[in-house]
């Protein structure tokens, strides 16, 4: 079946993140969902006839023949090929919470959610590992020198601190779930809301009838006047008198510390 034919029975879904191991290499972790095709349903239920084998089967022949041709490196005519690497794994995702070693889809969401806060630095902060990053931002540092600025490679030192990825570290479908945009949407209800209830206007106003006009303009910076930058460098001095009475305390032994 061509993705054309495809397309009018099932539709693809998906979640990914990105996950950075601790020898630098990116990992994608992905919830891949087929759904089906209806007018009217956000997200309806595939046809009967699609399985869960034929997605893990779609899956697994993707990552198989999938294959990108990367621009030469500098001095180079070779090009490089880039593919799926060996450590692959695919598994389905069962409605079921247990000890069964299955896995829910509750399970899933939490284990990928927690992504949003890794981050580079919590890669080996101490011993060899530690050395091995700073080879690969030394390398990321050194081909971008070696490239031409407006070429492929030219603007590299950007990801430094991402190790070279310039990707981003999620990325979904836009129908996966709910979108960004209905998100910002029901804030903004939801502020709405409670500021008219604050100004508690004469008349029922509902939402959708308030106009918010928002301009911003560059006042200045520094302090408006001589009192407040007083009162800001006399704030300032206290906190570092704090810091070194504490720094004092850690540092002097107990009884030279009752002597003084």
């Amino acid at each position: 079946m061509t993705q054309r034919a495809a397309a009018g029975v099932v539709r693809l879904q998906f979640a990914k993140v990105a996950e950075f191991q601790r020898r630098g290499v990116v990992h994608f972790h992905a919830i891949i969902r087929l759904d089906g095709i209806h007018p009217e349903l956000a997200f309806p239920a595939p046809p009967a006839a699609v399985t869960t084998d034929h997605l893990v089967t779609a899956i697994q022949s993707a990552v198989k023949n999938t294959r990108v041709v990367a621009a030469p490196l500098p001095e180079e005519v070779r090009t490089r090929t880039l593919t799926w690497g060996k450590q692959f794994d695919v598994r389905p995702i069962v409605r079921r919470e247990g000890l069964d070693g299955e896995l829910s889809d509750r399970a899933v969401a939490a284990y990928i959610a927690k992504y949003a806060t890794k981050a580079t630095e919590d890669l080996e902060p101490t011993g060899a590992g530690r050395d091995h990053i700073k080879r690969i931002k030394s390398s990321v540092r050194e081909l971008t020198a070696r490239v031409d600025p407006e070429g492929t490679y030219g603007q590299l030192h950007r990801w430094e601190g991402m190790l070279g990825f310039r990707g981003h570290f999620s990325t979904k479908s836009r129908r996966y779930s709910v979108t960004l945009g209905s998100l910002r949407g029901a804030r903004r209800t939801w502020r709405l809301k409670h500021l008219l209830a604050k100004t508690k206007p004469t008349e029922d106003i509902s939402p959708g009838e308030v106009l918010v006009i928002g301009s911003w303009s560059y006042v200045g910076m520094g302090w408006l006047t001589d009192g407040d930058r007083a009162l800001a460098r006399e704030a300032a001095d206290a906190a570092r008198q704090w810091r070194y009475d504490r720094a004092r305390d850690r540092t002097t032994p107990p009884t030279e510390r009752s002597t003084t």
